[in-house]
């Protein structure tokens, strides 16, 4: 077991994203030199020169290469078993914590000792900040998500964290969050075990909120950290410019494993129906623009087969990789 000096240890999971890898690693050099972190990048078999990267330019960055993609949650494992530091953070190699970023996480996560995992405000090229805040996907939640329950009172859009609807400025504790860039507290990581093997990539993150919140601990959001992210970088390469899908998909295994299948398939039942409710609400409208429409149907197929897979027998979700 490495055991550096650090109270930080920082792993950046990489797959064919070179140039934002090295972004990555230039914004937390200053923590590295401060000894605030160390830093590790695990290298999912790229093949544009990413591992060659971090080798020549980079000496103070350990690197693992282990030869294959283990995919998101595994990888942060393969640091976390190397390494003893009191706090952890995983990072996405396509996000660039600005300066002051994880000291604000440490701060925060030093006045709320009940949260395990810490998550920062992470904002999107454009500069608007990322929806990274989300409801558990109960059969409570996906009911009153698809019959529209929550414009009934903003109060309760912000609380189900509803996209355009949470306030984001506001440091609370949540469900869960993207698993782009969060800080981890050691103890609730051991506590719960790391990542699950089995969620090679997409809900991973959820599984570990999921987690956090069986065994007692919190997820809280800390705004005044800020946290650059490309979004998607790696995962548009294998899936397409809309990931979203597949992250659905993925997410239904997961309910497979944790909920089971009657509840699993009471969640797709309902977000198929909702889906469909949304299509025909949208048809009049999006006729006047045929092209538009056309496009909106051939958004929505991805979608529609996602939920009919969640319908099916637990074998053509679990494991979806």
């Amino acid at each position: 077991m490495a055991n550096g000096s650090a109270p930080v240890t920082v792993a950046v999971i990489s797959w064919n994203t070179r140039a934002l890898l090295q972004r990555c690693l230039r914004s937390l050099a200053a923590y590295a030199q401060d000894g605030v972190a160390d830093v590790w990048v695990v290298d999912n078999a790229s093949n544009d020169g990413s591992a060659e990267m971090v080798r020549d330019e980079f000496p103070w960055v350990q690197l693992v290469a282990p030869g294959h993609n283990a995919g998101f949650g595994p990888a942060v494992n393969l640091v976390a078993e190397r390494t003893s530091s009191p706090w952890l953070v995983l990072a996405n190699a396509d996000t660039a914590p600005r300066p002051g970023a994880i000291e604000a996480l440490l701060d925060a996560a030093a006045a709320d000792p009940g949260a395990g995992v810490l998550a920062p405000r992470l904002v999107l090229p454009d500069g608007c900040t990322q929806h990274s805040v989300f409801a558990f996907p109960t059969v409570l939640f996906t009911f009153m998500f698809n019959a529209g329950l929550f414009h009934l009172s903003r109060r309760l859009s912000d609380r189900l964290a509803i996209a355009g609807k949470w306030d984001s400025t506001r440091a609370r504790r949540v469900p869960w969050a993207v698993g782009a860039f969060l800080l981890l507290r050691r103890e609730a990581w051991d506590d719960v075990h790391g990542f699950d093997p089995r969620q090679w990539m997409y809900a991973e993150d959820l599984d570990l909120g999921w987690r956090m919140r069986t065994a007692g601990w919190a997820t809280r959001y800390e705004p005044r950290a800020v946290v650059d992210h490309h979004s998607a970088a790696a995962t548009t390469q294998m899936w397409g410019p809309d990931p979203r899908p597949r992250w659905q998909r993925s997410t239904y295994g997961w309910m497979m494993r944790r909920f089971g299948p009657a509840r699993t398939r009471a969640i797709a039942l309902m977000n198929l129906i909702g889906t469909a409710a949304r299509y025909v609400a949208l048809a009049p409208a999006a006729r006047l623009a045929p092209e538009r429409w056309a496009e909106h149907r051939r958004a929505l197929v991805p979608w529609i087969r996602s939920h009919l897979a969640g319908l099916g027998r637990r074998s053509s979700v679990e494991r979806y990789r």
